[in-house]
């Protein structure tokens, strides 16, 4: 049978984290791996889930199944977390997933099951796992188009001019924030723009947020998210907890849907899609959520935590901007301080990105995406200089 099976496809990042690894270069610089990263390199736990994680270690009393949905608890502070007071909860109902990607797949499952013959459209470029996903269930797929590589900026006259060829019953998937894999983004004045499309033509927006609190701010993060939520009557959000709570391999996702008919009939197809997947999904990171925003001492230590992180982030986007424009004497880097989340695209050409990991010791992936919590903040100059010399 084994003999059978076809090679799958090498996921970049992943083969560009062997190569790092195995690079015996001290001066070898990761901008590659999507997790965040203090300045001494290393991705902390957060001070407000060590002190919940020590108070469930003390309380826990068993380990049985929470149930199907996972922790209800954490669920509704997820939805109070990127939908605030925009919609109705009632109309809202959601189900704990194994991380952000579980998310979306129950997501595009849902999408299968209720309309086989939905086209998917996602930003050209999107996170590589999205079509990826689609293509294996089979969904199709159309892509839209996002970003501009000439200005690196979106490109919203050409999104517009795509989305328009939507068909009723369509789905249309868009980055809540902090776009991945360019960091560029659009204005809530264009999230308006594209609220008013998805009425007019009737299709189902659907929102990955995975970067919540990392470009703006936590309400500012979510505000396109929340404008859309309060003009349409449905809605699909795939959420993630990997990021603003730094919970990478604990696996903390929600997948949340906007009703306007049978909440119930949804909630009732979340749980059997989670007993097909997974039966129940991990509790751990999810309790821990749960506890933070319960608590306000931790919810409070939990968010100045945050906001460092956010800023550290802005602080190296300027700081490799300017850096950049010493060394090109030019502007054309400026946007790197525009740009917000954990990525950006420099536009070099994949011969450039290769040259600047074989003779510096710079990874990124092939596409010129780099995780900017990857900076070195006391290197920015030498970086600089390096993406100088291969242009």
């Amino acid at each position: 049978m084994f003999e059978k099976l076809k090679p799958q496809p090498e996921d970049k990042i992943i083969k560009l984290i062997g190569m790092y690894a195995a690079d015996p270069r001290a001066t070898k610089v990761d901008l590659g791996v999507g997790v965040y990263k203090d300045a001494s390199g290393n991705t902390p736990v957060m001070r407000a889930v060590k002190k919940a994680e020590a108070v469930l270690l003390e309380t826990q009393s068993t380990k049985k199944y929470v149930g199907l949905l996972g922790n209800l608890d954490y669920i509704a502070a997820m939805q109070d977390l990127v939908l605030s007071d925009s919609v109705d909860m009632t109309r809202v109902t959601g189900a704990q997933t194994p991380g952000g990607t579980g998310a979306i797949r129950q997501i595009f499952e849902l999408i299968q099951m209720a309309s086989p013959d939905a086209t998917v459209w996602i930003s050209d470029p999107s996170w590589p796992n999205h079509a990826a996903i689609l293509n294996y269930l089979g969904i199709k797929i159309a892509k839209y188009r996002y970003f501009d590589e000439a200005t690196c900026g979106v490109d919203f006259d050409g999104m517009m001019v795509d989305l328009g060829r939507v068909a009723e019953g369509d789905v249309v998937l868009l980055h809540g924030c902090c776009h991945n894999p360019t960091g560029a983004n659009i204005t809530l004045a264009q999230w308006d723009k594209v609220a008013d499309l998805v009425l007019a033509k009737k299709v189902m927006p659907m929102i990955d947020i995975a970067y919540q609190g990392f470009g703006d701010g936590l309400d500012e993060d979510a505000a396109g998210v929340r404008l859309m939520a309060a003009k349409v009557p449905e809605m699909l959000i795939a959420a993630s907890c990997s990021k603003n709570f730094g919970l990478y391999r604990d696996r903390v996702g929600v997948a949340l849907a906007l009703c306007q008919g049978d909440v119930a009939l949804t909630k009732g197809v979340f749980a059997a899609l989670n007993r097909m997947n997974f039966s129940f999904p991990p509790d751990h990171g999810a309790t821990v959520v749960a506890m933070i925003m319960a608590d306000p001492a931790l919810k409070a230590d939990w968010l100045a935590e945050l906001e460092e992180m956010r800023a550290s982030m802005l602080f190296l986007r300027t700081g490799l901007a300017k850096a950049l424009r010493r060394e090109t004497n030019s502007d054309r880097f400026d946007f790197v301080a525009e740009h917000r989340g954990m990525f950006s695209r420099l536009g070099l050409t994949p011969d450039q990105v290769e040259k600047l990991r074989a003779d510096y010791g710079i990874y990124m992936v092939g596409d010129s995406r780099f995780n900017v919590a990857g900076l070195p903040a006391d290197g920015l100059d030498d970086l600089a200089k390096a993406i100088a010399a291969v242009l």
